[in-house]
């Protein structure tokens, strides 16, 4: 089988390069042969991820049909005639695929073989565990869940197995685009560095101010795969889209705040034109109705279920140094409301008094005590926040809340911040599964706009999901000290493009 697979994945890697000649002329030689190129193999790598996904799928079920029909006894399901049993595997599959779809376990050209595993892994648990009280339903009582563990542990193995064979085929058969930084201001310079951690992906060649000028820009960026946009003017960052438009050529453009809200508009056409509706309301009130009593639920549930946790960590702080267990501090939510927001104390007491009011903390700072960093790694800290939800000053998801002497600080030098306190704060957020302990203020901000502005309860069930997932993502925990030397390597990068415009100026 492994192959067939091998053999079709090098016919399809073909695809963007020979074939190329049947396509063009002349003229598409010149000038637009790598718009048919880079299209190629886009869709060659949509195909291939397509056929991977159909192959795993496949074989999960199969793995499943096999353990429901002769993992338990005989009569102890009722008997299913014609292709009911095909039904069932395929509502297995449904559900294989919903779960895969949401956790990003089928971005094999793009996520980590660890970020690929996890959320597979993640799915797998869940898919399995609804299976196993749709059996005890069909068989009308509890029965044994060994045969689905035992399924569970072959699933994991199986799928670690395919992870590691695709990310490898990818490694192989496609190469990282070669890309090109097109930048407004030093800032933008930054997203290079966060790049450069998936080599496997991404080739960052070179980096270009616009200020080289516009036509120098578009001649630069026909020599390149793949262009990133960062931080432009409006005017110019619109004629350089319409550019990489016309060229065909992939382009990734970092989105502004205004950008954000435009992607919440609803399209409405009126008589012949058609415009974008933008409520500038936050959530509609059946939206904060079914937010609220999702909070209720779910804040009951992890309270019962988190009790042994809460319990323990409180013991553990208090016999460490006889300070008091709970940290409390006025946060800001929606409406810009004040409220206590509580949290297991990780640091000294009184820790404040020492260096005054921190917006992070750093992996290694002094005030930190030994149960206090085994809380703050496993994010133990947070749980008494359960109680905030409970109360209603906060929700499961939503922006952190954030003190008001940081909101505004925050707010002189970007007024948008303002904008988060459109909704309830939250225990966990869209800024905290996809972003880091040092992501930028303004990062975080744009994160939970698109949250706000893309709000449904869908996506904050996908969100609950993926904070487990972040638990175990290394990554996700880089501090400040990951920060300051990201501060030092973009500093040499802009000193490494002014001397070499510098040298052109000379040259020339």
């Amino acid at each position: 089988m492994w192959y067939i697979v091998s053999k079709l994945y090098k016919r399809i890697g073909s695809l963007g390069t020979g074939h190329d000649r049947f396509f063009c002329f002349d003229r598409a030689r010149k000038e637009g042969e790598s718009v048919l190129k880079n299209k190629t193999h886009a869709d060659s790598r949509g195909l291939l991820r397509g056929i991977e996904c159909t192959l795993e799928v496949v074989l999960l079920c199969i793995l499943y049909y096999f353990v429901w029909r002769y993992g338990y006894e005989d009569g102890l399901f009722p008997d299913y005639f014609f292709n009911g049993k095909y039904v069932l595997a395929g509502v297995y599959g449904v559900l294989i695929v919903l779960l895969f779809n949401n956790l990003d376990g089928f971005l094999f050209d793009q996520k980590r073989f660890t970020d690929l595993l996890i959320g597979q892994s993640l799915a797998l648990i869940i898919v399995n565990c609804l299976t196993y009280f749709q059996l005890c339903l069909i068989a009308n009582h509890m029965i044994s869940v060994l045969p689905i563990l035992m399924l569970t542990v072959i699933d994991f193995v199986m799928a670690g197995v395919l992870v590691y064979v695709y990310k490898k085929f990818y490694q192989k058969f496609y190469a990282p685009h070669n890309m090109i930084l097109i930048f407004g201001s030093d800032n933008a310079v930054g997203i290079k560095l966060k790049l450069d951690t998936r080599k496997d992906k991404y080739n960052v060649k070179k980096l270009m101010s616009i200020d080289e000028g516009f036509d120098n820009v578009c001649a630069e960026i026909r020599n390149y795969d793949a262009v990133i946009l960062n931080d432009l003017p409006p005017k110019i960052r619109n004629n350089l889209l319409k550019f990489c438009y016309s060229e065909g050529i992939r382009t990734y453009a970092v989105p502004k705040i205004s950008d954000i809200m435009m992607r919440g508009g609803k399209a409405v056409n009126l008589f012949d034109t058609p415009l974008l509706c933008l409520s500038m309301r936050g959530m509609t009130l059946a939206q904060r109705i079914a937010k609220r009593a999702m909070d209720i639920v779910l804040s009951l549930i992890a309270l019962i279920l988190a009790s042994p946790i809460l319990l323990v960590v409180a013991i553990a702080i208090k016999l460490e140094d006889g300070g008091p267990v709970f940290y409390k501090q006025k946060r800001l939510t929606v409406g810009d409301k004040e409220f206590e927001i509580l949290k297991f104390r990780s640091m000294v007491p009184n820790a404040e008094k020492l260096t005054g009011a921190v917006w992070s903390a750093g992996e290694n700072d002094p005030r930190i005590t030994k149960v206090g960093r085994f809380v703050r790694a496993t994010r133990f800290d947070e749980l008494p926040q359960i109680i905030n939800i409970l109360k209603g000053d906060m929700s499961v998801v939503g922006p952190r809340p954030e003190r008001r002497v940081f909101v505004d600080q925050f707010c002189q030098e970007m007024p948008e911040f303002a904008f988060r306190t459109k909704v309830k704060g939250g225990l966990t957020g869209y800024a905290q599964v996809y972003g880091k302990y040092n992501t930028t203020p303004y990062d975080k901000l744009r994160f939970d706009l698109m949250y706000i502005e893309n709000y449904s309860l869908l996506l904050d069930i996908k969100l609950i999901i993926l904070t487990f997932k972040i638990i175990f993502s290394k990554e996700s925990t880089e501090g400040m000290e990951a920060a300051e030397e990201n501060e030092k390597k973009k500093s040499e990068l802009l000193n490494q493009i002014q001397e070499n415009q510098e040298i052109k100026k000379d040259d020339k």
